[in-house]
């Protein structure tokens, strides 16, 4: 299985630097993880609507021309549907069965995503509907794609 995880920006904290590179070491047991990062556009304080629809339009572009047409592509997004970690486990496993190799997720920069970064998606999730940061998001992504191929595996994974 490949796990792709397409995202805006570079991480910039240690401590999110140190969780990623854990949970990726974590998972190379059980899948290939690749990690695509396009660049993020400047933001200024004091933004009209019109020029930050312009910077998701930018970044939504990028993260279009970086996704596989092969995969399927899960979108993170406030207004996504909730799953949980077993529910992750779940669609893993049923993908795998529907004969997707392949899945990647997608992760938006500080504005959020533009409509049609959405619009390309097979799958709108949330796993809060607290804010978090971009960089933030990607360890807790990692971690929950950890613990579903764990559960998927009849692991123990409350570690």
């Amino acid at each position: 299985m490949d796990i792709r995880i397409v995202a805006v920006g570079k991480i910039k904290q240690n401590y999110a630097k140190e969780g990623i590179s854990e949970f990726s070491k974590r998972l190379q047991r059980y899948c290939n993880l690749e990690v695509i990062e396009v660049d993020d556009e400047r933001i200024n304080n004091n933004l009209s609507q019109k020029e930050m629809d312009k910077i998701k339009k930018t970044e939504g572009e990028r993260i279009i021309s970086a996704l596989d047409g092969r995969a399927y592509t899960i979108v993170l997004d406030p207004n996504g549907k909730p799953m949980s970690s077993e529910g992750l486990a779940k669609s893993i496993n049923n993908l795998q069965v529907q004969g997707y190799s392949s899945i990647e997720f997608v992760i938006g920069g500080a504005l959020g995503l533009h409509e049609n970064v959405k619009k390309a998606a097979d799958r709108l999730l949330t796993f809060s509907h607290l804010t978090f940061t971009h960089q933030m998001i990607r360890l807790i992504l990692l971690e929950q794609i950890y613990r579903a191929f764990k559960i998927k595996n009849n692991e123990p994974y409350h570690l």
